[in-house]
């Protein structure tokens, strides 16, 4: 996928869903991208449509005309994916340190920030804001 960008890389559910579609096929067309997903997703034609056309203006497939239709063909690896969904992951829920996930995936938790102190005594409600 393209650099620079501000959108998040990783493709949406269900636009991924139709790129892992189009993995498994090679290229397709819409019907084939739809037949492909209907036993685990019935989706309307018009929807996948919709789904590729996005992948397509993101740059994550290219399509050519076959007749009275377009048959649609990925432009990214589902490596390629796979390593910018990790850098997300490891970016959002584990400091940017991939050590943390590693240690994550072998049972290990990382430590937490140590919590604030509590105040002594009994807390109190501010009137305001009962």
């Amino acid at each position: 996928m393209r650099r620079g960008r501000t959108a998040r890389e990783i493709p949406p559910p269900l636009e991924l869903q139709c790129l892992c579609a189009l993995w498994t096929l090679g290229e397709a067309n819409v019907q084939a991208v739809r037949d492909h997903l209907a036993p685990s997703k019935p989706l309307a034609y018009t929807t996948v449509m919709t789904m590729l056309d996005r992948l397509t203006r993101k740059q994550v497939l290219t399509r050519r005309k076959v007749g009275r239709s377009f048959v649609y063909l990925p432009t990214v690896s589902r490596d390629e994916i796979r390593r910018l969904a990790v850098r997300e992951l490891v970016d959002s829920l584990f400091d940017g340190e991939s050590t943390q996930l590693s240690a994550y995936l072998n049972g290990h938790s990382t430590p937490m920030a140590p919590a604030s102190p509590e105040p002594e005594g009994p807390q109190t409600l501010d009137a305001a804001l009962l």
